[in-house]
C-alpha cells in the first residue's frame, strides 16, 4: 500500500480579508511534485450547534431563510465563534438562547465534524442539550429571522427523508444524537 503524503505549501497569500470572507490563494507542490498555483481556501470560525430536546422529548428546530441558496430550512441552533475568544460549548449556550429562548442546565459534546476539509478550515462542535427549558424571548441579530420550531422526536427522521430538514450539518448531529 502506498502511503499517502500531506501537500507542500509553497505559498500563500490573502485574497479576501474582510471581516464576513477571509479566502486565502495557496500555491501548492502535489507529493507527485505537481504545482496547483490557484488552491482556494476559505478561513471561516468554528461553529457550535446544539441539538436540544425538551422534557416532552420534543427538539427544538430554527427555520430561517438562507440567501446563498435562496429558500428557508429548518436547522438545529447554531452560530460562528471564534475558538481563541469563546469556548464551543459557551457558544453553544449562547446561540441556543439567543435564536431561541431556551436554555439547558448542561450540554454534552456528541462530536466535533469538518464541514468541507477539502476547502474550509472549520469545524463543528456538536452538543446535546437535554430538558431544555423556554425562559426568555429570542435575542436576534440584525440579519436575523428565526421561527422557533418544535418538532417531536418521532417525526425527525421522516422529515430527513422527505427532504423537510437537508442542511448536513443538522441531519449529521440528529443522527448522531438520537441514536
Amino acid at each position: 500500500m502506498k502511503k499517502l503524503e500531506k501537500w507542500q505549501t509553497v505559498n500563500s497569500q490573502m485574497v479576501i480579508n474582510h471581516p464576513w470572507c477571509q479566502v486565502r490563494r495557496d500555491e501548492i507542490k502535489l507529493p507527485n511534485g505537481n504545482i496547483i498555483d490557484d488552491y482556494f481556501v476559505y478561513i471561516k470560525p468554528d461553529v457550535a450547534m446544539v441539538l436540544p430536546i425538551t422534557e416532552n422529548g420534543e427538539i427544538i428546530f430554527v427555520r430561517q431563510y438562507r440567501h446563498a441558496s435562496r429558500d428557508f430550512f429548518i436547522e438545529l441552533p447554531a452560530g460562528h465563534f471564534e475558538p481563541t475568544q469563546e469556548q464551543a460549548q459557551t457558544a453553544a449556550m449562547r446561540e441556543l438562547t439567543e435564536e431561541t429562548g431556551y436554555v439547558a442546565s448542561n450540554m454534552q459534546k456528541i462530536a466535533t465534524l469538518y464541514d468541507k476539509p477539502g476547502k474550509d478550515t472549520n469545524q463543528i462542535h456538536l452538543f446535546l442539550a437535554e430538558n431544555v427549558i423556554k425562559v426568555e424571548e429570542q435575542q436576534l441579530d440584525l440579519t436575523e429571522e428565526i421561527e422557533v420550531l418544535l418538532i417531536p422526536k418521532g417525526e425527525v427522521f421522516t422529515k430527513i427523508s422527505q427532504g423537510e430538514i437537508s442542511v448536513a450539518g443538522t441531519v449529521a448531529a440528529l443522527y448522531m444524537g438520537l441514536k
